[in-house]
């Protein structure tokens, strides 16, 4: 009987471990993950609609494991103070621009430049682009910045000012609100006006104050500005189609397990692509209601003047090179 019992200890042992390998990859798999995504933009914002429906649909589609909280209006901090908690490997995310990106991997500003994409139909073949891909891997390989996706196209930019702008000489002398990034302030300059820096909540005053003679935004900016009350023209120069990237700490993303990566980049691209569609709409109603609050809308703009002289900005950055590369690659 001694002889038997000897026998079953070490089977039932081996049998006891064999169980709990078998339940490893159980408990792996019943761990949860949290990201908590910033903006800038105010609570009524499309955008911040988009999010939380990013945020819903990868949490049915993880059943839980993985959870996104959504905070607008900087709640979580400054742009780009996030991006360097996300570099770190932070559980964060940011919704930023190409132009912020191209402080890491200069190559990439260029999707923020004037007139390199003009209709949602460029942005989409943006995201096969070996070069763009290219720049994307070195975002995360170098820098730690995973790009999630980014088709959330925020409208066009045009000048908003106190005198109607048809062509580039129109711009001679104004001075431009714009954001401080590179690629910004050169487009402003190559387009033909002074580039100013300033912060959002700062344009209202400055305009009041004379300190800047105009501001360059798309459409869906203006009324929650109301900038309709110091400024007269809406000038269609379309300069620039506002493509948004939605970034996540590179450690954070690959951390994740690989159905919860596919969830988190296919909702957001789904997220993306409704959202900018639904702007687009809203641009319309948006420039009508201007009109009723007494905006003149300028609608005979020189685009191909435009075209010209934006490609300066590429120039003096020294991102010519770039921007063909990739025009070749989607066959603009």
């Amino acid at each position: 009987m001694k002889t038997i019992m000897k026998g079953v200890a070490p089977v039932c042992a081996a049998l006891g471990l064999l169980a709990a390998l078998d339940a490893a990859p159980a408990l792996a798999q019943g761990k949860t993950y949290s990201l908590k995504f910033n903006h800038v933009l105010g609570p009524k914002e499309p955008y911040h609609e988009g999010f939380l429906t990013w945020a819903k649909k990868v949490e049915e589609r993880t059943k839980g494991g993985l959870k996104m909280e959504v905070f607008h209006s900087s709640q979580l901090g400054k742009e780009e103070d996030i991006i360097e908690q996300i570099r770190q490997g932070a559980n964060v995310g940011q919704n930023t621009d190409s132009a912020r990106m191209g402080n890491y991997v200069p190559g990439i500003a260029v999707m923020n430049g004037p007139y390199f994409a003009e209709t949602l139909e460029d942005v989409a073949k943006l995201r096969k682009a070996p070069t763009v891909i290219k720049w994307e891997e070195e975002l995360a390989s170098k820098h730690g910045l995973k790009v999630a996706c980014f088709n959330w196209v925020q409208g066009y930019r045009h000048f908003f000012t106190n005198k109607p702008v048809r062509k580039p000489e129109d711009l001679a002398g104004l001075r431009i609100r714009t954001p401080p990034a590179p690629i910004w302030q050169e487009s402003i300059r190559a387009l033909g006006a002074a580039p100013v820096a300033m912060g959002f909540g700062d344009m209202y005053p400055g305009l009041q104050q004379k300190a800047i003679d105009g501001v360059e935004l798309v459409y869906n900016n203006i009324p929650g500005g109301r900038f309709y009350e110091v400024l007269k023209y809406a000038n269609e120069t379309r300069h620039i189609m506002l493509i948004n990237f939605q970034v996540v700490s590179a450690k954070f993303f690959n951390d994740l397990p690989k159905d919860y990566q596919t969830a988190l980049v296919e909702e957001c691209e789904a997220a993306g692509e409704a959202t900018s569609k639904q702007i687009m709409k809203l641009e319309a109603e948006v420039k009508e209601q201007l009109k009723k609050r007494g905006m003149i809308v300028v609608e005979d703009v020189d685009l191909a003047a435009f075209r010209k002289a934006g490609e300066k900005a590429y120039e003096v950055l020294k991102i010519t090179d770039a921007k063909n590369a990739v025009h070749k690659e989607i066959g603009k």
